[in-house]
């Protein structure tokens, strides 16, 4: 029996068209099943492994249903809803309607957290068609009043299964109970447990049930292997099968892991971004445009990818460390293998996790290959064919993975203890004599001339001898020049202090008239003006005070 066309299903044909300039001209199993019943109005509880291409079951009838409906778009009331688990399966939701909603006059847009609101308000209050939501920002919006549900014309829950595994549930049903009881919900999930049971129980009037296949279901063009070996053999393996061409999902347990293994890839010369938890979005969206671009081949993830991240062409799966549950192996190991294509699936298993492997691979209905290796073994070529490349060592990750936090315009900044990025020879200022830390240009960067060493001596490390009273009167206008500098040049108010402070302190460094003594004033330093022990490092600290020790 053929599949029939998107036209026979009923889509209208300008979405026909789009699809088309899409590359897509043929329904999915799932879309085929589903979009009969979907476009005629009805509820639809729709079951299909990931990759089977349930977000164009629920992204089509959206469009139809708003381009044939006779009401517009008003400020704060959307006319659709999404609800989606992840910040990136929201993004990636939203990508997969732009296209389609452009030549239809549809605006859509997201909301989730991790960035500013203030965007997100002024979208919502120029009046948008699609709203794709994380449940716990959309909550925020509706309680300050920004959003209402009430003109929601049809509501959609994607990877219900997964919100109700991240405890969204008292947020999904408040916001259900918000939109009309008549409108239209679609539902489409991997599984049907008990907490979509419930959604399905409360909110869905007669759904129309379609299971395409299982989460359980066996993809023909996807391979499983297991990989016995030692926990020194690990980080070779894993380099091994990283530095192939092609792109390489890597799986971590926790964020440390995640973050700890993507450094280590790095400084072996594999290109790898990292992606979890800790990261802002701003970084998390950068790491993934980075993978989906090429610029880093290998994406090292927790178990936020392991939903709704689809990047062409992913051709290894990699669980560095096996998941607890046979669920998130599947969910994971669906990032490649997706609509058609083939991939394959490494699990890294060391003597003590046989047991739960064993468990892991049963529950989840797959008999993989179990190979007992070590490095150099010639299955990791058939695995990850073709010539290794190591790029060299950078100094930096290629792309910022810092944690940032979010300004209310919206702006991206370093979070609390981090720079932003400087040139070279700027920022965080040089270590030079004691207290001669500092964070204008006075300092210098790391390495830069701002004082002696720890005991007095040279920038270069060699020794100096214990300096006479002439070398420490000539300390003294050195630390009163330097002072005089930086308090020009930091300017700003916290800087501009210190630099008149150290020009104040460097003055007073002379000795005083009929005093005799070599003693100077400059060596109290910033803490509470006790004297500096160590050769001339005191006569610098006067100078160079616009720094501080939180400048390390």
């Amino acid at each position: 029996m053929s599949t029939p066309t998107f036209t026979e299903l009923g889509l209208p044909g300008t979405l026909v068209d789009a699809l088309a300039e899409q590359g897509v001209t043929s329904p999915f199993p799932i879309q085929a099943a589903t979009l009969p019943h979907s476009l005629a109005g009805r509820d639809v509880l729709g079951r299909g492994r990931t990759g089977s291409g349930k977000t164009y079951g629920f992204v089509l009838p959206v469009l139809a249903r708003l381009a044939d409906g006779p009401t517009r778009r008003r400020p704060g009331r959307p006319r659709a809803l999404v609800l989606a688990p992840t910040r990136e399966l929201a993004t990636q939701i939203e990508a997969s309607f732009l296209p389609l909603a452009k030549p239809l006059g549809l605006k859509v847009t997201t909301i989730f957290g991790g960035v500013s609101p203030n965007p997100q308000i002024t979208r919502l209050r120029d009046g948008v068609d699609i709203v794709v939501a994380c449940p716990g920002r959309l909550a925020d919006h509706m309680r300050s009043g920004e959003a209402k549900l009430d003109h929601v014309e049809i509501t959609v829950l994607d990877e219900a299964d997964h919100m109700a595994d991240l405890g969204f549930l008292p947020d999904v049903r408040r916001i259900m109970a918000e939109t009309p009881e008549r409108g239209q919900r679609l539902l489409f999930s991997a599984t049907l447990d008990a907490g979509v049971d419930v959604l399905v129980k409360r909110f869905m009037h007669d759904p129309v049930t379609h299971s395409v296949d299982s989460a359980q279901s066996p993809v023909s063009t996807m391979t499983h292997h297991v990989l016995h070996l030692e926990e020194t053999h690990r980080l070779p393996v894993l380099i091994d099968l990283t530095a192939a061409p092609g792109r390489t999902l890597v799986f971590t347990r926790t964020k440390h892991r995640a973050k700890q293994l993507t450094r280590k890839l790095m400084a072996s010369g594999v290109p790898a971004v990292e992606l979890h938890g800790n990261l802002g979005q701003t970084a998390r969206t950068r790491n993934l445009e980075a993978f989906a671009s090429g610029a880093a081949k290998t994406l090292v993830a927790t178990d936020i990818a392991a939903r709704g991240i689809h990047v062409d062409d992913v051709t290894l799966v990699i669980h560095a460390d096996p998941p607890v549950e046979h669920k998130a192996y599947l969910h994971r190991s669906g990032r490649t293998a997706r609509a058609g294509a083939s991939g394959t699936v490494v699990t890294l298993m060391t003597d003590a996790q046989v047991g739960d492997v064993r468990d892991l691979t049963r529950k989840a209905g797959i008999k993989p290959t179990t190979t007992q290796l070590g490095p150099g073994h010639p299955l990791l070529s058939e695995l990850a064919p073709g010539e290794r490349s190591f790029t060299a060592s950078p100094r930096r990750p290629i792309v910022d993975t810092r944690p940032k936090r979010v300004t209310a315009s919206g702006e991206a900044i370093p979070a609390k203890g981090e720079d932003e990025d400087r040139p070279a020879g700027q920022g965080r200022g040089g270590r030079g004599g004691r207290g001669g830390r500092g964070r204008g240009p006075s300092a210098g960067g790391r390495g830069a001339s701002g004082g002696g060493s720890r005991r007095g001596g040279s920038s270069d490390g060699r020794s100096r001898q214990p300096r006479s009273e002439g070398d420490r009167r000539a300390s003294g206008g050195q630390g009163r020049r330097a002072g005089e500098s930086a308090g020009r040049r930091e300017g700003a108010a916290k800087g501009g202090g210190q630099g008149r402070q150290g020009r104040h302190s460097a003055a007073e460094s002379q000795p005083r008239r009929g005093s005799g003594a070599a003693k100077s004033q400059s060596s109290r330093n910033q803490s509470g003006g006790a004297p500096a022990r160590r050769g001339g490092a005191a006569a610098f600290s006067s100078g160079t005070r616009a720094g501080s020790r939180r400048s390390r």
